[in-house]
């Protein structure tokens, strides 16, 4: 299916970070990119996501594995917890490109991309829906996505990372200790 990349994707960094981590996923960034490059086309792939500055690290990551950064300032709530969604940019974004791509791609379980979705898919520029688990993708972003929705779970395999870090518990709870222990 490798044709020539002319396809966007739009990705709720948050939702996927959250929705992999319920799911136990542990996501290989660079793997998620190759395969979105590889079987959906994805010539570019922004990647939207609250700007926290312990985060900088994490966000060199992604642009060096070939994602698109789209920032959005931050701000704290009382309780410490961190606001930052980006449901806004990521729709202007797509508007705002409508033209220069073939296909979207959607990655989120996130219902509020729903009417975007619905837009796209009767444009005919709706590639896919990439939701991050079937239980806790929103029916309304699945109805509009009709049969354009697949799921992170059934290309785990392409897209986990199989390297286990350091003091990082291995699935049966055991942890990895380094040759020198």
């Amino acid at each position: 299916m490798l044709g020539s990349p002319d396809n966007y994707a739009f990705i709720d960094g948050t939702n996927l970070y959250l929705s992999a981590k319920a799911l136990e996923l542990r996501l290989d960034y660079v793997r998620f990119r190759v395969y979105l490059r590889e079987n959906l086309s994805v010539g570019v792939a922004y990647y939207f996501v609250g700007y926290v500055e312990e985060n900088r690290g994490l966000y060199t990551s992604l642009e060096r594995a070939g994602f698109t950064m789209v920032y959005k300032s931050v701000s704290r709530a009382m309780d410490g917890r961190i606001k930052g969604n980006c449901d806004a940019e990521l729709v202007l974004q797509a508007m705002i490109d409508f033209a220069a791509y073939r296909q979207a791609v959607i990655v989120s379980s996130d219902g509020d991309f729903g009417c975007l979705v619905r837009h796209l898919n009767e444009h005919g520029k709706l590639r896919q829906v990439l939701a991050c688990s079937r239980k806790g993708c929103s029916h309304h972003l699945r109805v509009a996505a009709g049969s354009r929705v697949a799921y992170l779970e059934g290309i785990r395999h392409l897209i986990e990372t199989h390297e286990t870090v350091e003091g990082e518990p291995h699935r049966d709870g055991t942890l990895r200790h380094s040759p020198s222990s």
